[in-house]
């Protein structure tokens, strides 16, 4: 696409946001901050193939194991440490890690509020300023959809009081022979983990050859 202003044609490549006109008051071309189609592309495809995957993968495992239920997969050692793997489904009421017994409705009005800010991030185009975030952001809301979608009881699991709002765990490892047990997760809570890191990553550090804003593409008009 290509717009005229005053003269001088602005090619560009991507969907942009225009910020202030004073940017470059001697052209009066107003600077823009890219948006581009294929990282959006990207994110949605991460979110929803990430929460097709944790879904999908509860699903499977607690219909074949029911819950509790247990079957080991894999043990061997790794790097001298020994390692066992192993599916076993249980129900977490709380957080990561265990955290938060019993405060099932507290994160889930906590990730409606995390999806709030990650869809506010899209929508101004800063969770795509660069790759990076891409894929951290899209691994967030992945993650978040997941376990928020367990936590209504839209799986459809109940107890003897009634449905169970709680997070479905199934991937279980426990180290050095059992001197230590990792606490049962899913693939949401990997996927939290990753994006969180990510971000704690690009703070620190901003991959190089990304940038968040780049020059539009100005030539002469003919």
């Amino acid at each position: 696409m290509r717009t005229e202003a005053r003269g001088i044609s602005v090619g560009l490549d991507s969907f942009s946001v225009p910020l202030n006109a004073t940017n470059n008051p001697e052209r009066g071309i107003s600077a823009t901050v890219p948006r581009p189609l294929t990282r959006y592309a990207v994110f949605f495809s991460l979110a929803g193939g990430g929460l097709f995957w944790d879904l999908w993968s509860k699903w499977s495992v607690f219909d074949l194991l029911g819950c509790p239920g247990f079957r080991p997969v894999w043990k061997g050692s790794l790097l001298g440490i020994a390692i066992q793997f192993d599916l076993a489904t249980t129900f977490n009421h709380g957080a990561l890690w265990g955290i938060g017994q019993n405060q099932t409705w507290l994160f889930a009005s906590l990730s409606f509020f995390a999806i709030g800010v990650i869809g506010y991030f899209v929508w101004t185009g800063q969770a795509v300023a660069s790759w990076w975030l891409t894929f951290a952001t899209g691994l967030l809301l992945a993650g978040t959809l997941g376990n928020l979608y367990d936590r209504l009881g839209l799986h459809g699991w109940k107890a003897a009081d009634g449905p169970v709002y709680a997070v479905r765990d199934f991937l279980d490892f426990v180290f050095n022979e059992g001197a230590f047990h990792w606490a049962t997760f899913n693939f949401a809570d990997t996927f939290l983990v990753a994006g969180a890191i990510m971000l704690v990553l690009q703070s620190l550090w901003a991959p190089p050859g990304e940038s968040p804003v780049k020059p539009a593409n100005i030539s002469p008009a003919r």
